[in-house]
């Protein structure tokens, strides 16, 4: 079975605790008052990503020397469309580094080792995205998923330059809810910032649509809680959001090709429970 957004929900949810951030809910129906550096982020006005073109590699199998090529194209394709948009935000860019793994268990840069559960992680310290090749994240020859990880952990990347993660609450015993609330906002962010760099280049993919409904649920990939064993309230939903916001703000990312659509911090509760 594929595990699309399974693969993303893992990631990202070690992504944010590696990166030393606790994260919450509210119980308001509307957003709750944020630092501007989320909620006002100059990011939010620089309009369309306007990069269209990414040459992607061949990728038969988890082979570590293909999957190196083909992350490290899209890598080059993720510092080109995001530099510009950066800057023009105000803020000085700086590219990330990748370093790929074959087995759960090496040191992140961010005093904790890489999860079992996880498929990428990005830490802040040392601006380095981890990425586990492993068959779950090639099913199927060119899967699609490949770049989906990679442009999640770089939507961190960008949280990273932009001055995100300062302005996230501390965690503290009594504010939890604030504190989850934050993370899932974080990750459906990074989702949708995902989806805004794939939707730009994806005229030269040369893919069909259903590689990209397949990730974002509507092409049948069923709950990404039930496919990680989890029910209920568990941590991974409650610092990640529902399987259904996971691939509706990758959608958003996808279809307005702008940072101007992610702004997580100004949606409802409904929108990132």
């Amino acid at each position: 079975m594929r595990i699309p957004l399974t693969a993303l929900l893992a990631g990202a949810l070690a992504s944010v605790l590696l990166a030393g951030t606790a994260h919450a809910a509210t119980s308001s129906s509307s957003a709750p008052a944020f630092k501007a550096a989320l909620a006002k982020n100059p990011i939010y006005k620089t309009g369309k990503l306007g990069y269209d073109t990414c040459d992607e590699q061949d990728v038969q199998s988890a082979d570590v020397d293909e999957v190196r090529v083909y992350l490290e194209g899209v890598l080059d394709c993720l510092d080109a469309a995001w530099k510009p948009v950066v800057e023009r935000a105000g803020f000085t860019f700086s590219k990330p580094t990748l370093r790929l793994i074959t087995k759960p268990g090496a040191p992140t840069g961010c005093g904790d080792k890489f999860p079992a559960a996880a498929q990428a992680v990005y830490c802040s310290k040392n601006k380095r995205i981890t990425y586990l090749v492993n068959s779950a994240v090639v099913q199927e020859p060119n899967d699609l998923m490949l770049m989906a990880v990679l442009a999640h952990e770089y939507g961190h990347h960008i949280q990273r330059l932009t001055g995100m993660f300062g302005a996230l609450t501390p965690y503290k015993r009594k504010n939890i809810a604030r504190v989850l609330d934050e993370s899932r906002r974080l990750e459906l962010q990074a989702e949708c910032l995902a989806g805004t760099f794939i939707g730009s280049v994806w005229h030269s993919l040369g893919r069909k649509e259903t590689d990209f409904t397949y990730i974002t649920g509507s092409g049948g990939s069923g709950s990404v809680l039930s496919l990680l064993g989890i029910k209920g309230e568990d941590q991974a939903q409650q610092t990640h959001g529902s399987a259904k916001n996971i691939g509706a703000w990758l959608k958003r990312g996808y279809d307005t090709e702008s940072a101007g659509g992610c702004n997580t911090f100004k949606a409802p509760k409904s929108q990132v429970s």
